[in-house]
């Protein structure tokens, strides 16, 4: 399964937990003090908010996916097209483990795909070096 990703950036985390608990009509599927994250199946979709990232709005899109392979073949048919994926191999952001390309779509927006493997107690690596992701913060991990 595919599963589309968006990521914002708020001010007021209880604040923006009430409005999309509200918006979808269900509680976040994991709640954190500073991070919230619904699992929808209608859509399917996992929506993430944070008091993490450099500006508040949205942050980036992505996608989640089942596994490695299907991660892979992204990167692969990116690739294929001349357009550059950064690999991060085995990442801890947003309270989970990945395995993650960074990739930009041609108008700058950034798109994180990525396989999930395990949770983490932490949200993740604060000073995330530029240079291995196409995302132009610099103070987040996802």
């Amino acid at each position: 399964m595919k599963r589309i990703h968006i990521h914002v950036s708020v001010d007021d985390i209880d604040q923006s937990v009430a409005y999309y608990t509200a918006l979808f009509g269900a509680a976040p599927t994991r709640r954190e003090a500073d991070y919230a994250k619904w699992l929808l199946d209608d859509p399917a979709a996992n929506i993430a908010i944070s008091s993490h990232g450099a500006t508040r709005g949205v942050d980036h899109l992505g996608l989640s996916l089942d596994s490695r392979e299907a991660l892979d073949a992204i990167a692969a048919r990116l690739d294929a097209i001349d357009t550059p994926a950064l690999a991060q191999e085995d990442a801890t952001c947003c309270y989970a483990k990945s395995d993650k390309y960074w990739s930009r779509d041609p108008q700058g927006a950034v798109w994180e795909l990525f396989h999930t493997f395990g949770d983490s107690e932490v949200y993740g690596d604060t000073g995330r070096n530029p240079t291995t992701s196409p995302t132009k913060q610099t103070n987040a991990c996802c």
